[in-house]
């Protein structure tokens, strides 16, 4: 049965009051709240009781929600509350530290690794693929207002949106309807030309609002999925007779520094049984590494990220050493950032013969 809106404001405000009271709530004090008379609002709360969206814990006692008047409640009636500007500031600070203290940690473990190997290193955390789960737009005045996106990994953006044009309010009620509908869940790579057309449509837009607060979801996402790559000991090589040749040198000087090349150069080949990957001379996509090898382990890096390391040296290396090397600093990252077992087939046989070179 449909509830009329008397219903649903009174549902509203029972829930509310005995949220923030944890007391029965009577009919005599929702009278000036709902404005009609409490003989009135005492019917409708009892015919809500019969509905089983309200119970009477007592036969005097007022009315408290039922968990199918909470659900309604959450379903439909609830005002979505909008993060303040100290809220979103104190979010995005915590975030920006924990972040900070990553990318700190993948510089020294990309130093770390390279001194051990005494080859050029690379170490960085990706996260999983990340979506929005909910938007609030905050109306400032008729050519302002706030697109607030709250995202799955927890972080918190915010787009200020000045209009040459005025907008009323309830078109940017509108917009946050539509966005949450259509927007929330996906990822940057499905918000499409098509989507954002029909949202057009629906909202009435002739103005490109939905385009320009589509552009923000997907900065959005595309920077949440950013994962940057700290090399580390580059100028390595210089001491590998393979590199002699200065304009060599350079060339797989250039291309390690460039982290996003190195990392969408790497073939996606299967690791080996010990966890780690191995990709030889030609087995390499990219021309500058056709004479190099590139050893590679992973490692759990918490909060649903997967971390790597690796290493890029000439196609004569030390195999065994290296991949005793990282598949222990591997191993540790997972204790550390994840609280892990270090992972399934690590070879201990190699640490112990790297260790015992050194006795």
């Amino acid at each position: 049965m449909e509830l009329s809106d008397r219903k649903k404001r009174i549902l509203t405000a029972v829930v509310e009051s005995y949220i923030a009271t944890a007391e029965p709530v009577g009919s005599k004090g929702l009278a000036g709240q709902i404005g009609c008379s409490s003989a009135t609002i005492r019917n409708e709360m009892s015919e809500l009781t019969a509905m089983g969206y309200l119970e009477q814990p007592h036969t005097s006692a007022g009315r408290i929600p039922s968990p199918a008047g909470y659900r309604l409640y959450v379903n439909e009636l609830m005002e979505r509350q909008k993060l303040s500007e100290a809220e979103t500031a104190a979010i995005n600070d915590k975030l920006t530290k924990k972040q900070q203290q990553i990318d700190q940690l993948m510089s020294e473990v990309g130093q770390l690794t390279s001194s051990m190997t005494q080859y050029p290193a690379y170490a960085m955390a990706v996260k999983p693929p990340a979506a929005i789960k909910r938007f609030d737009f905050i109306y400032v005045d008729a050519n302002t207002f706030i697109v607030v996106a709250l995202l799955t990994d927890n972080t918190v953006k915010n787009k200020l949106v000045h209009l040459p044009f005025s907008v009323h309010q309830e078109q940017v009620t509108t917009l946050s309807s539509l966005f949450n509908a259509n927007f929330t869940g996906v990822t940057d790579s499905e918000i499409t030309d098509s989507l954002i057309r029909s949202t057009e449509r629906a909202a009435g837009d002739t103005y490109g609002l939905v385009a320009v607060v589509a552009s923000f979801a997907m900065e959005c996402l595309a920077a949440a999925k950013a994962a940057p790559l700290r090399v580390a000991g580059a100028s390595q090589l210089l001491s590998q007779p393979e590199f002699r040749d200065p304009d060599k040198a350079h060339a797989l000087m250039n291309f390690i520094s460039d982290g996003s090349r190195l990392m969408s150069d790497l073939p996606a080949v299967a690791p080996e049984p010990n966890g780690l990957r191995v990709t030889i001379g030609p087995e390499n996509l990219a021309e500058e590494l056709k004479d190099s090898s590139v050893v590679m382990a992973s490692y759990d890096a918490g909060d649903g990220m997967r971390g790597y390391i690796g290493v890029v040296g000439p196609t004569r290396m030390d195999y065994s050493s290296v991949a005793a090397k990282l598949s222990y600093i591997a191993a540790g990252l997972s204790r550390l950032l994840a609280g892990s077992d270090a992972p399934a087939g690590l070879d201990n046989k190699l640490v112990l013969k790297e260790s015992e070179r050194h006795e």
